[in-house]
């Protein structure tokens, strides 16, 4: 069978591997791509032990029973004491597809036990297809972020960040029952190609909070989520939160350079709210294809692109770019651009 093995940063090989082994393997359908496997490819990780099968968006069918199903990425232990106490996305002993274990960016893959155990193989709805259960696992890591941030019924939400992960964002908004969601990026082609898509009450491109305090009359956005690795987005959510707003720092910022400038009594007088999301839970990963399943978030037309494995590198490529919205590869099957 094929696989895509990651080496060292900027070296990610198509190979022949034998079969895998294990007492659940599955035959991979897609297995979506994201940013993170761009960084993985560009600067390693150090969860990563070269050489290791990249790939964590997975959905497939099961050898030997047909059952189709999406697996989880982030694996908590389901025994500490966070995983106890219902926190299973800050897990201390969290594992993960793809960085600790073979993922799908092959033919077949073997899932742990551990995945099992937890929970983490849920099976696909009839009326889901195999690339639109790959997009549950962001999907998931989007519900924790809204679930944190509190996002209600009649809020106005920014989204900053147009890339798949804020279209994903907008669409669970205004499932939530969002009064408005803006849409907010630097890059005016993608914000206007993600716009398209998910048609946000307004996209944003330049003089973001100025604009934002125009059209809430001055009072701010109650919820921001900075979609995106950006400091400088993080630094202007504090800016354009309303009184008792919630700011959601979704997007990691780069390892090297960690830090913003906060004005505290921003959030001091105007008694804010500020949360970070990180991954998702088993649980997400069921809600989100159950909302995919009923319509409520819509995912196949954010698929732009389709590629097979031995294209990866043109995927990741696709991702760098941000010429794509979301690209998932196909291993099982021939695939060219949707």
């Amino acid at each position: 069978m094929k696989v895509a093995r990651f080496y060292a940063p900027g070296d990610i090989r198509i190979e022949e591997a034998p079969p895998p082994r294990g007492d659940l393997v599955i035959r991979v359908r897609n297995c979506s791509t994201c940013g993170t496997d761009y960084k993985i490819f560009r600067h390693g990780h150090h969860h990563i032990r070269p050489p290791r099968v990249m790939g964590h968006e997975i959905a497939g069918e099961v050898v030997g029973t047909g059952e189709r199903v999406q697996v989880i990425a982030a694996i908590p232990c389901g025994r500490c004491g966070e995983c106890r106490r219902g926190r299973m996305t800050v897990c201390p002993n969290q594992e993960s597809m793809g960085y600790h274990y073979d993922g799908g960016f092959a033919e077949y893959m073997a899932i742990p036990d551990k995945v099992v155990e937890v929970g983490g193989v849920n099976r696909i709805p009839d009326n889901v297809s195999f690339a639109e259960a790959s997009m549950a696992e962001p999907l998931a890591c989007v519900i924790n972020g809204q679930e944190l941030a509190g996002v209600a019924e009649g809020d106005d939400v920014v989204v900053m960040g147009a890339g798949p992960i804020g279209c994903l964002h907008v669409r669970l908004a205004r499932a939530r029952g969002a009064g408005r969601v803006f849409l907010v990026d630097v890059n005016a082609d993608r914000l206007a190609q993600s716009a398209a898509l998910v048609h946000p009450d307004e996209a944003i491109s330049v003089d973001v909070v100025d604009q934002v305090g125009k059209l809430t009359g001055g009072r701010g956005a109650d919820v921001v989520i900075t979609a995106a690795a950006s400091g400088a987005a993080q630094e202007q959510a504090l800016e354009m939160a309303a009184r008792r707003g919630r700011v959601s720092f979704f997007g990691g910022l780069p390892k090297d350079n960690p830090y913003i400038r906060c004005d505290s009594n921003l959030i001091h007088y105007r008694e804010l709210t500020v949360v970070g999301a990180n991954g998702s839970s088993p649980e997400h990963n069921a809600a989100a294809l159950d909302l995919i399943a009923g319509g409520a978030v819509p995912v196949a037309d954010l698929i732009t692109h389709r590629l097979p494995l031995d294209r990866v590198l043109d995927a990741l490529d696709l991702v760098a770019r941000g010429v794509a919205i979301k690209v998932t590869i196909e291993p099982s099957q021939e695939a060219g651009h949707a």
